[in-house]
């Protein structure tokens, strides 16, 4: 299974036919578009099994996904400042480009 991260209005492409665009959401509950041709039968899980008890046909049991277990504070914080500090080295490169720029003129 590939798991992937994704921001609002991005998307996925599963092959030539399939997009999947990401359109937000909160806590609880994710928005997402598919796009992909008629043909294809598109059903959320809980519609699927829904459906099959009311036809009388034997359930089997879909696999369930669950969401991944919160980060510490502590390893939120680690993360905040390595982005910070990222940042931080970006905007330094980017000043000294522009002063070497300015010297040369």
């Amino acid at each position: 299974m590939l798991k992937l991260t994704v921001k609002p209005g991005e998307y996925i492409d599963i092959g030539k036919e399939i997009r999947v665009v990401f359109a937000g959401g909160s806590a609880n509950n994710l928005h997402i578009l598919v796009d992909a041709p008629r043909d294809y039968n598109i059903v959320r899980s809980g519609v699927l099994e829904k459906n099959m008890k009311e036809q009388g046909a034997e359930v089997h049991k879909i696999r369930t996904y669950h969401k991944d277990a919160e980060l510490s504070n502590e390893a939120k914080e680690k993360i905040q400042k390595i982005i910070s500090e990222e940042r931080f080295k970006q905007k330094q490169k980017k000043h000294d480009k522009k002063n070497v720029k300015v010297k040369e003129h």
